[in-house]
């Protein structure tokens, strides 16, 4: 894990196409600090699911000439990713999380994206100005909380 604090960021344009590129850069940045593989492939389902969110959510998939914005911030023990959209906000509050069993039962598809990013990810916060600007923030810890708390 390197010891110091650095920032990545990537401008690019809000197309369901460019999610690969999006997995890739954040799974390298992950790889780069030293999370497993199995943290990695977590890392980058949250981030694509954060992103599909805003695809399809945020921007309506009226996508011609929006863009969104992740920045991958390092720092010491963890990874925080942020993702940033000028799109329509929604409260999350009001999202409700699905029991799984129901939703298995039903054979229901789609609306798991914060399910997802809550499950895959450490911590899981919002920051919502309809318009203005919305951001998704999501850590992951290079040591597992649970763990570090054990230890501590």
């Amino acid at each position: 894990m390197q010891k110091q604090k650095a920032e990545y960021r990537l401008r690019i344009p809000s197309q369901t196409d460019n999610l690969e590129i999006i997995r890739f850069f954040v799974g390298k940045v992950a790889h780069k600090v030293g999370f497993s593989e199995d943290d990695i492939g977590k890392i980058e389902l949250a981030v694509d699911e954060a992103c599909t969110n805003v695809m399809k959510h945020a921007y309506k998939e009226d996508i011609t000439d929006k863009s969104l914005d992740v920045a991958v911030k390092i720092d010491y023990q963890k990874l925080t990713l942020v993702v940033t959209d000028h799109g329509k906000g929604f409260d999350p509050k009001k999202i409700r999380i699905p029991d799984m069993k129901e939703y298995l039962a039903e054979l229901r598809v789609g609306g798991l994206g914060i399910y997802l990013m809550k499950t895959l990810m450490d911590e899981v916060d919002y920051d919502i100005k309809p318009g203005v600007r919305n951001q998704v923030r999501m850590v992951k810890y290079l040591i597992n909380k649970k763990t570090s708390d054990i230890l501590n």
